[in-house]
């Protein structure tokens, strides 16, 4: 299984967009080099606020590009880096990959998969109505998480729009994702 990297984006400041960019350094073990996110220890604020000792499980942030078009079939218009996503994908099911998926990435870089994005109110600061398009509910009862996944930098590397990702399941039985 393999797909493109379609945008880059990174941010050294907080925001919930991130500007496009022509590439980004992936730094193993810390995140995207100079990204607000970017380290070994959690830095989204709400985790911060939490226990600013918990090992960084959203180093990388990554959505798949199709995500933009469902959206837009509801009047929404989003583009890459507008959800604070660092890596935007084509023709990848982020969200049916199990835990430990790893994703190698251009020639060098390496992420391994650890959770599903938990979309926030920030969503609707962005584009009010977004966030109900974005988490949901099945048939059966059960939250929906459509906003992304993210990942630990396993091996640093320069990822570009265009380079090609290959997908790496692990050894079953398969875990399927969560929120991290």
């Amino acid at each position: 299984m393999s797909g493109t990297v379609t945008a880059v984006s990174s941010n050294g400041e907080y925001s919930f967009t991130k500007p496009n960019r022509e590439s980004i350094t992936l730094l193993a073990g810390l995140g995207v080099e100079g990204d607000v996110h970017a380290g070994v220890t959690v830095k989204h604020r709400s985790r911060v606020a939490q226990d600013p000792t918990q090992p960084n499980l959203r180093q990388v942030h990554l959505i798949h590009e199709e995500l933009f078009a469902e959206v837009g079939t509801t009047g929404f218009r989003v583009a890459p880096g507008e959800l604070g996503e660092n890596i935007t994908t084509r023709g990848i099911d982020l969200l049916g990959l199990p835990v430990g998926t790893v994703l190698r990435i251009g020639g060098e870089a390496v992420v391994e998969v650890t959770g599903l994005r938990n979309p926030c109110l920030q969503i609707d600061a962005f584009q009010e109505g977004l966030l109900k398009q974005v988490v949901g509910r099945d048939e059966d009862g059960n939250v929906v998480r459509k906003a992304g996944i993210m990942g630990i930098v396993k091996e640093g590397g320069v990822v570009r729009p265009g380079d090609v990702i290959k997908v790496e399941l692990p050894d079953g039985p398969h875990r399927p994702l969560d929120r991290v």
